[in-house]
């Protein structure tokens, strides 16, 4: 009796198995008629920036039907090797051929300027630039020596022309440079190429700024008496009311002993040239 029960219970396991297996065929079938078979597509495993690179850190393979597949969709992530991101790619998203680019005219400097401003480059010194340690993306004041007095000390002022100038790039490097490191090249190779945090070796700055801002620059550089960056915190977009700087405001308390000391001299000024006119 024991034995035929047994029997049994392996007869209806095997039929209740049977039954699964073709429900879940049945189903798979169905599915594959409605959705179509799943084939390979590569999909973004985190947010891509636009300009930003594509590589295998930033991308992996995944089987989708073919009726959710992208138009464009790329199969292999190799062939995504060398290819920036033409338009930010969120995560899980399916990378597809409009949606990148190649390095080029369209991947250069031109495509990061704001629409309505312009790039001008300024020459800089260590000085000027905060020691040269200023990189692409960051956001500096940018402060002139005027002199319209030719050169005397108490007519002297220091002003701040600009607040919050993006910096397109130092020297050759700029926000978004191609190729990075850890890029890939043929046959899986890497290209090599400094890090723009500890990039110093430079002499020009480019910074973006409006077609009336690049007119003042201009002026500043060519009749001003020097031009210096101030570094300031990216999230800080305070525009300070800051009024210019005289001898007189640096020497605070003592500034009554030079402007006694510059009233003698504009006197001895006034008695030569009575004098000589006489």
């Amino acid at each position: 009796m024991n034995s035929r029960a047994f029997t049994t219970s392996l007869i209806l396991a095997g039929l209740a198995v049977f039954m699964i297996y073709a429900y879940i065929d049945s189903r798979e079938t169905e599915m594959v008629s409605e959705y179509g078979n799943s084939t390979p597509v590569v999909i973004a495993k985190e947010d891509i920036k636009e300009l930003e690179v594509i590589d295998d850190r930033k991308v992996e393979v995944q089987n989708v039907p073919a009726k959710f597949q992208m138009p464009g969709k790329f199969s292999r992530v190799e062939d995504l090797y060398n290819t920036i991101a033409a338009t930010p790619i969120k995560k899980g998203e399916q990378i597809t051929a409009p949606r990148v680019t190649y390095p080029g005219a369209q991947s250069g400097l031109a495509r990061q300027i704001s629409i309505g401003k312009r790039a001008y480059s300024l020459q800089v010194t260590e000085s000027q630039a905060v020691s040269r340690l200023l990189k692409p993306g960051d956001r500096v004041d940018i402060l002139a020596l005027v002199d319209y007095a030719s050169g005397k000390k108490d007519k002297l002022k220091i002003k701040t022309v600009l607040q919050d100038v993006l910096i397109l790039s130092t020297g050759l490097f700029v926000t978004n440079s191609i190729p990075v490191v850890n890029m890939k090249g043929e046959g899986g190779n890497e290209s090599r190429q400094v890090k723009l945090n500890n990039y110093t070796n430079y002499n020009t700055i480019t910074l973006e700024l409006t077609p009336f801002e690049v007119q003042k620059m201009v002026f500043l550089v060519t009749a001003g008496s020097g031009i210096y960056l101030s570094l300031r915190n990216n999230d800080d977009k305070t525009i300070e009311r800051i009024s210019a700087t005289r001898l007189y405001d640096v020497l605070g308390e003592d500034a009554a002993e030079a402007k006694s000391y510059f009233a003698e001299q504009l006197a001895r000024e006034t008695r030569r040239t009575s004098a000589g006119g006489k």
